[in-house]
């Protein structure tokens, strides 16, 4: 029988995504076995303690097993964790260590939410792609540098190991990798039984940019800050660079060193966020909107909203208007 591990990491992490992967899982082998195919999946949880706490004890868990009586799996899934990413690495230093051991044997990982900063720390993302929180995205970076981080992608697949985006959208990695490891009709099944949308592949219309700030470029920051208060400029990044006394390559280099951004595509992102402010409490027009953020050409804002968002102008408005839903 193949092997599916389910981790419980030590710590007040989050309970949801444990929860959510073993009841879409367990369904997923009813169904399987009830169609007749081949013999499903054992599914454990598996930790470093024989209980864990969440929300101040309300709730438990109780693995199954403890991690190292595990000696081969097929699949680990690493749940998200709960806004103590650090401490979370710091208390589970044996697991981390199992999973990347398990990798080695032929398991593939995947990782949940914030779950990706256990799985960081294994090494096994060095050098590849990765999806967490957007949230969490600049922290996640400074951490683990090495990691290619696609914080607007809400699955990432490669080598055998899976990642995803935030919060709920671990659903969608279960369906996913369902799919995966049973087939289609078993995936879409418990699609619908979950209701949970089909290849959604991108969290990017959900990310609320705040800009990237955990760095030491103080002129940087000068620089964020006059973008940010001044959406409305068609902004000329030589003026910029001149205004504070910088060289236009030194100044480029400079800024995207600190935020992995170019200027041009910082004051993109920045906004991109004051129109989608706008759609969503406003009864503004599209055009309306776009000359408020600083474009006059119609046919460049809408590219440049969608090269963002994954959705053209007039889809987010119709979708997150507060006023047309009124």
């Amino acid at each position: 029988m193949k092997h599916i591990t389910i981790l419980v990491p030590n710590g007040p992490n989050n309970l949801t995504s444990i929860v959510g992967a073993y009841k879409i899982l367990t369904r997923a082998n009813e169904y399987f076995v009830a169609a007749g195919k081949r013999t499903p999946y054992k599914i454990e949880l598996a930790g470093l303690s024989e209980q864990v706490d969440y929300y101040g004890g309300l709730f438990a868990a109780k693995p199954h097993t403890h991690v190292s009586a595990i000696s081969k799996t097929n699949l680990v899934i690493i749940p998200s964790l709960n806004h103590n990413y650090h401490n979370a690495v710091k208390d589970n230093l044996e697991m981390i260590d199992w999973i990347a051991k398990q990798y080695a044997r032929g398991a593939e990982i995947a990782s949940v939410c914030t779950g990706a900063y256990l799985l960081a720390a294994t090494g096994l993302l060095d050098g590849k792609m990765c999806s967490t929180h957007w949230a969490v995205a600049d922290d996640f970076k400074t951490m683990f540098p090495k990691i290619d981080l696609q914080a607007d992608k809400l699955i990432t697949d490669e080598h055998g190991i899976y990642t995803n985006g935030g919060a709920f959208s671990f659903l969608n990695l279960l369906i996913y990798l369902v799919e995966k490891y049973f087939d289609r009709a078993t995936a879409i099944y418990c699609s619908k039984v979950f209701q949970v949308e089909v290849d959604r592949l991108s969290q990017s219309e959900f990310i609320i940019f705040k800009g990237q700030k955990l760095h030491g470029d103080e002129m940087v920051k000068q620089a964020q800050t006059y973008i940010e208060c001044n959406p409305q400029e068609k902004l000329s990044i030589e003026h910029l660079s001149a205004k504070f006394a910088v060289g236009r390559r030194s100044f480029d280099r400079r800024f995207i060193k600190a935020t992995g951004n170019t200027p041009v595509e910082y004051a993109q992102r920045v906004k991109t966020e004051a129109a989608k402010r706008a759609f969503e409490s406003s009864a503004k027009t599209i055009n309306e909107v776009m000359y408020d953020v600083g474009y006059t050409d119609l046919k460049a804002f809408r590219e440049v909203f969608r090269k963002i968002t994954g959705m053209s102008p007039q889809e987010y408005r119709a979708k997150y208007n507060k006023v047309l839903a009124a």
